[in-house]
């Protein structure tokens, strides 16, 4: 959603009149760096991983149950090669209905999980834009990009990514948090 967003901003500031853009004042951010050290985003991991567990943990069951039906048509067929080719058919249909519903539970679990994660990170997105538009609303910038859109960074755009973690409350700056060396402040 962020880089949705601030590749829509690189799109215009490409568009503007060249005499504009002189006196536009630019900053860059990495927002991926930022999110990593909000509280709430680990929060929201270890939801998704609560739920991704319980799935992971039904999906075990349904595996031991399809794998039990099967074994047990395996030692019929070998125990009694006579069995009625009817109630073979039958066995076979029954594994092939609850693999089929094995699927569909493994599909809707995958969506479930991606709509969790999108309702959880939504909040964590929100906050840091919104942080990022106050630091340019307060810095005067034009444009704030993110720092994986550019592919060269001049010496006039400031790296603003301290900045947004100030307005965040997030003071500490791990190493990663910026990759992009000629960025000024």
């Amino acid at each position: 959603m962020i880089k949705k967003i601030l590749a829509v901003l690189a799109v215009v500031a490409i568009a503007l009149p060249v005499c504009t853009m002189a006196q536009s004042k630019f900053g860059i951010v990495n927002p991926d760096a930022i999110m990593r050290d909000l509280p709430e985003l680990a929060k929201a991991q270890k939801e998704l991983e609560a739920v991704s567990a319980k799935y992971q943990k039904e999906d075990s069951v349904l595996q031991t149950e399809i794998q039990l039906k099967y074994d047990d048509l395996q030692k019929t067929m070998r125990n009694d090669p006579n069995t009625p080719q009817a109630i073979q058919e039958r066995r076979m249909q029954e594994i092939q209905d609850m693999t089929n519903k094995y699927q569909q539970f493994r599909q809707n679990a995958q969506q479930d999980i991606q709509r969790q994660q999108e309702s959880l990170l939504a909040p964590v997105q929100q906050k840091v834009v919104a942080a990022i538009k106050t630091v340019g609303e307060l810095g005067n910038y034009t444009f704030i990009f993110t720092s994986e859109v550019p592919a060269y960074v001049g010496k006039d755009v400031v790296d603003v990514t301290t900045d947004v973690r100030k307005q965040l409350g997030l003071n500490q700056m791990n190493s990663d948090s910026t990759s992009y060396g000629s960025a000024a402040r």
